[in-house]
């Protein structure tokens, strides 16, 4: 089976083909635009990108919207997390961060997986806390500044490893568990 992964993002492409690679399903990046709703919830900005790329005629796609939740920042950047990875960056949350205590944060992600009619949205959450100081060369976006464990940050995992504990791994499972449950693979 051949899933479509839309993104602009080709090392999510690489984390999801590493997880379904047992189950004979091959992943094909699909570099495409659809609406992301300005809205509080990864879940509504999935729901309508399903419902959006359904209507164009795509099937057998997966999309996923993931965040980083800072408790401290009251959940910024949140939904916005491509944006602020755009514009302020790792070194613009950590400035945003200075003398703050509580450094409580969670990565969000939100799945949504369209075969045949079968409609699945699945989230993950992987709580942790945001770093002083960006650490490792692994992983893409905010994994430098955020660590699950207060020990390594994401960037300083091999991807096997981030896979089982990161918010992306914890709902692909998620995903892979509902799709098994419906028998789509």
């Amino acid at each position: 089976m051949k899933l479509n992964v839309v993104t602009h993002n080709p090392g999510k492409v690489k984390e999801f083909q590493s997880k379904f690679s047992e189950y004979d399903v091959t992943m094909v990046h699909v570099n495409r635009e659809y609406d992301e709703i300005q809205t509080a919830y990864l879940e509504e900005v999935v729901d309508k990108g399903i419902k959006q790329l359904y209507a164009e005629g795509l099937r057998d796609f997966v999309i996923d919207d993931s965040g980083l939740f800072i408790n401290a920042l009251k959940g910024f950047p949140g939904v916005y997390s491509a944006y602020g990875q755009k514009t302020v960056g790792n070194k613009g949350i950590l400035k945003l961060m200075e003398g703050v205590e509580d450094r409580s944060a969670q990565f969000k992600c939100c799945i949504g997986c369209m075969i045949g009619e079968e409609r699945i949205i699945v989230t993950g959450v992987c709580p942790g806390f945001i770093l002083h100081e960006e650490r490792g060369d692994e992983g893409f976006g905010y994994d430098p500044i955020f660590t699950p464990n207060g020990e390594l940050s994401f960037a300083e995992m091999g991807m096997a490893d981030k896979n089982v504990i990161s918010h992306r791994g914890i709902a692909t499972r998620m995903l892979i568990d509902e799709l098994r449950k419906r028998q789509l693979i």
